[in-house]
């Protein structure tokens, strides 16, 4: 028997018990659709976290005052972080492309009678650089502005659309706190940093925000671009011997290396996203057992058909591969079906959750493979019980 005239009559038998063959079909459609859609949330929270990080600026480390010393956490410090500790930094390591101290400020910014909370960020003419901002419109502050503590601002995106929906902020005049500023720049839309909205902010020169918001010469932030990403750790390791001399006590002070952090960041994500597939792949195994089942139905009811087959010179191995091809049908079609399903069922969730989904052409490919294997696996037992049947008994079978 022809291995095509095997497909015909695998086909007529799935087409003569539609509903039971798309029941057996059901477990296949959900697993595969399942482990699509699974991944691709994983696979789309990974890469929205990984540029939110990325967007913050490349080849960063950044330096604050706390507990944690190497890669720890924040923590709370009376230990200063000024303009010696700026100049320290800046001469621990020739690798060092730029460096931007930042000082943050909460306000409540209106103008008109529009307003709302937001961060004053004080900084230098180094930090649209070093984290990667661009202006959109207008220009940034300059370093006279910043000696003589000038009361100007860029606003982010959010801010910008917040405030002046429809309308070219320059020149205006907004209020931040008890401050005035007059708008002379726009920053183009960054999007998420984080759990930040790197587009909800203003910068406004260091000194003006220290003096007359803060109240303090001290910095809360110093980030630090590095020339290179092959240079990152010894620099990082320069720079925190410096600090470590300076300050006598690791817990002093905390050095951040971004690219542990997006490192970290992508191992998490990772293994978040194999935890989703194997809970998801769990309906394929459940999937594959119910084929299995009815095949083993299937090949009941057509006991006397085999006997037949067998009686008129079908070998052993035909039966066994009209079975099998029926079995590997029955999960291919699934397979396929539970495809569109979870590449919908992918974007929908996205759509409504606000979450990125990433489908990838592996996760599709894995899940077309794992159809037909689980379709073979789950088949042979049944296709083999078929092939195994005596002609005569099967004959006699009511």
């Amino acid at each position: 028997m022809k291995v095509s005239e095997n497909v015909t009559m695998a086909f007529t038998n799935i087409l003569n018990n539609k509903i039971r063959s798309f029941l057996t079909m059901l477990g296949i459609i959900i697993g595969v659709g399942a482990v699509i859609a699974m991944v691709s949330i994983g696979e789309g929270a990974k890469k929205r976290v990984t540029d939110s990080i990325s967007a913050m600026g490349s080849n960063l480390l950044i330096v604050t005052r706390g507990r944690g010393g190497r890669g720890g956490g924040f923590g709370k410090s009376s230990t200063r972080l000024g303009v010696e500790e700026l100049e320290l930094i800046q001469k621990s390591s020739p690798y060092i492309k730029a460096i931007a101290p930042e000082v943050r400020s909460n306000q409540t910014v209106s103008y008109g009678g529009d307003s709302l909370e937001t961060a004053v960020f004080g900084c230098t003419v180094d930090y649209p650089v070093v984290r990667n901002y661009q202006l959109a419109s207008g220009r940034f502050f300059t370093e006279e502005e910043i000696k003589s503590s000038q009361r100007v601002a860029v606003l982010g995106s959010y801010v910008a659309d917040e405030l002046f929906p429809g309308t070219d902020p320059i020149g205006a005049v907004i209020s931040a706190g008890r401050l005035r500023f007059e708008v002379i720049g726009v920053l183009a839309e960054k999007g998420q940093s984080g759990f930040t909205n790197s587009d909800d902010l203003i910068l406004a020169p260091l000194t003006t925000v220290q003096r007359k918001l803060v109240g303090t010469k001290d910095y809360q932030t110093i980030y630090i671009q590095v020339k290179d990403e092959t240079l990152m750790d010894q620099t990082y390791d320069q720079i925190y011997e410096a600090l470590l001399e300076h300050y006598r006590d690791e817990e002093k002070f905390n050095l951040r290396n971004q690219a542990e952090i997006l490192a970290t960041v992508q191992e998490s994500s990772k293994t978040f996203t194999f935890l989703l597939a194997g809970i998801a792949a769990v309906s394929l195994l459940v999937g594959g057992i119910g084929i299995m089942n009815i095949m083993l139905v299937s090949v009941t009811e057509r006991i006397r058909e085999i006997g037949i087959r067998k009686a008129i010179g079908a070998r052993k191995e035909e039966i066994l591969a009209l079975f099998l091809i029926e079995a590997v049908i029955l999960s291919l079609s699934g397979g396929i079906i539970g495809i569109a399903a979870g590449c919908l069922a992918a974007k929908l969730m996205a759509k409504i959750s606000g979450w990125a989904a990433a489908i990838t052409m592996p996760s599709i490919l894995v899940s077309f493979v794992f159809s037909i294997a689980i379709g073979l696996f789950f088949g042979v037992y049944p296709a083999y019980k078929a092939s195994g049947l005596n002609p005569i008994e099967a004959l006699r079978h009511e």
